[in-house]
């Protein structure tokens, strides 16, 4: 049986330290002292220098049944904003919130604190398992950052298959497909003048900015993707025909053609619509769509495991990225496990102790699984 206190215990214990994207030097040095003490081999790479970040990716081993094939868990350890002074506020009735005015940082803290406390409970018993990896990465709330700095040629990984634990939602789900995301800007120049005196001698660019986004569609495009108008800014002063204006936006789809393909009209349109302004339109892809077929070994495993522990073992499909978009194109086959993590990237987000026992446990399921 996974140790209720201890699990609520120490979540409560990494939710108290501050580790915004870029500045989690406190809680890596943490986290590295608790693998040490459950008997991991740990090490942290030089991914800070290349981010421009205060700590690196953490990667520790710890062997197992020698002729069992290890696995990876891979969580983050970065929060998004507000999250200075973070404090876990435990109910009662086992519900965990954050005190109202930073996040909880239960994303992704649920997570890690389900990979260290499944592990250890196999330790301490004694129960055999499988050789397990962990990475640990920063920066992963900025689009992967410290994923993407990870030194795959020589830091290469021991194993093939990895669980992500980085999803929302009840533990005894998974996300077997995740999405392209692509963001995009729209910078117009066009020319200035004075409104006042001669303003036909100007070229607005907020003008043709808008004429643009008016023939854009922001939302569903289909089922599978989604198209995003976020910012605009331009312009001076009220007397001044605008000289220049920025749009900005993102493009989500399960199809990474598809995806493309949106792009793409995004271009055409301001293009389009610039009239006598000029565009340049630039683009940053972030992550790259996959899909895993539910008949793979990662994904039986996970379902085996649900199986033994009576959890729902559901599989699905999520718009968000993780990690484990990134560790796919390295050569790891992975699925991304929800953590009990809930209204994730605000102030009402909250995790209850229950998941934190039932994620526990499903970790150290997966690690049992010889299969």
């Amino acid at each position: 049986m996974i140790d209720r206190e201890r699990v609520v215990r120490e979540f409560c214990e990494l939710v108290s330290v501050d580790s915004p994207s870029y500045g989690e030097r406190e809680i890596t040095d943490v986290l590295k002292r608790k693998l040490r003490e459950i008997g991991f081999m740990v090490t942290e790479d030089g991914a800070a220098a290349k981010i421009g970040g205060s700590a690196g990716n953490i990667c520790a081993y710890l062997e197992g049944e020698r002729d069992a094939e290890p696995i990876l868990f891979c969580g983050h350890t970065d929060t998004v904003e507000p999250s200075r002074g973070k404090r876990a506020v435990l109910h009662d009735d086992g519900m965990i919130m954050s005190s109202g005015d930073t996040v909880l940082g239960g994303d992704d803290l649920c997570g890690v604190t389900e990979i260290l406390e499944g592990v250890r409970h196999l330790r301490e018993e004694g129960i055999p398992h499988r050789p397990v990896e962990v990475v640990l990465m920063a920066a992963e709330e900025v689009f992967g950052k410290g994923a993407k700095a990870y030194d795959y040629e020589n830091r290469r990984f021991r194993s093939k298959e990895a669980y992500v634990l980085d999803l929302s939602g009840p533990v005894g789900s998974a996300a077997l497909a995740a999405p392209t995301m692509i963001g995009w800007e729209a910078r117009i120049t066009g020319k200035a003048a004075h409104a006042g005196f001669a303003p036909e001698t100007g070229v607005s660019a907020i003008s043709a900015a808008a004429r643009a986004v008016a023939s854009l569609a922001p939302g569903w495009i289909g089922d599978d993707t989604t198209m995003n108008v976020g910012t605009v800014r331009g312009g001076e002063a009220n007397n001044i025909v605008p000289e220049r204006c920025t749009v900005t936006g993102e493009v989500r789809s399960l199809d990474h053609e598809k995806a493309l393909a949106v792009i793409e009209q995004i271009r055409g349109t301001f293009m389009e619509h610039a009239g006598d302004a000029e565009v340049e339109f630039l683009t940053d892809p972030h992550l790259t769509a996959y899909r895993i077929p539910e008949e793979h070994p990662v994904v039986r495993r996970f379902l085996r495991a649900c199986g033994r522990l009576g959890l729902p073992g559901d599989t699905t499909v999520t718009l968000g990225g993780s990690d484990n978009n990134i560790l796919l194109l390295h050569g790891l086959t992975g699925i991304v496990l929800s953590c009990g993590m809930r209204a994730v990237h605000s102030t009402a987000e909250y995790t209850c102790a229950e998941d934190l026992v039932k994620g526990a446990g499903l970790v150290a399921e997966l690690l049992k699984d010889m299969e």
